[in-house]
């Protein structure tokens, strides 16, 4: 998307970059989904008033938006000794550290992602690495307006549910505070 010049920039001489972001109301699916996409499904999730973008990270069909963090760090990952899932297991502490600071007991699962217990994702995963520089990144779900999930089956998971730092503050009677 937006980002495509900065990454063919960095591919070149890569740099320890994180770039953190917010998109406007934004469907994108992964490889798994890569031309899997018919235009009356895309045409449905344009008419709700978002884009939607095929991409090269892993995963399938999520949603990026407002009161979302969207972070895409840029790591030549043989610069930290680091493979893919150790990359990816990185990212995912992370964001469990990150959810603590709000009184978020957060974990992992089976299924890629940061959880909320067993079935509530609060930030989603898909990286792409090209040469062992990732791309793509992590979505953490802030303050979210959870309704634009339920246009789709978020991650291909469709007995989970998204939830969000402010979702999870309120259900405990916390309220909500970044």
């Amino acid at each position: 998307m937006m980002l495509a010049w900065l990454f063919k920039l960095i591919f070149k001489d890569p740099k320890d970059i994180v770039c953190f972001l917010e998109h406007p109301p934004t469907y994108t699916s992964g490889r798994r989904m890569r031309n899997t996409t018919t235009e009356e499904e895309e045409s449905r999730l344009r008419s709700l008033g978002a884009d939607y973008y095929e991409t090269m990270r892993g995963g399938q069909v999520t949603y990026h938006g407002p009161g979302q963090l969207v972070t895409y760090p840029v790591f030549d990952i043989r610069d930290h000794q680091l493979n893919v899932r150790c990359f990816v297991s990185r990212l995912e502490k992370t964001i469990i550290a990150a959810c603590a600071k709000y009184n978020i007991q957060a974990n992992t699962t089976e299924n890629t992602g940061v959880w909320v217990g067993e079935h509530h994702k609060i930030a989603a995963i898909g990286v792409q690495l090209q040469r062992y520089v990732s791309s793509h990144g992590v979505a953490l779900n802030c303050n979210t307006n959870l309704d634009w999930f339920s246009h789709i089956v978020p991650c291909g998971l469709a007995e989970k549910k998204p939830t969000s730092i402010s979702a999870q503050r309120q259900r405990h009677g916390r309220g909500f505070c970044l």
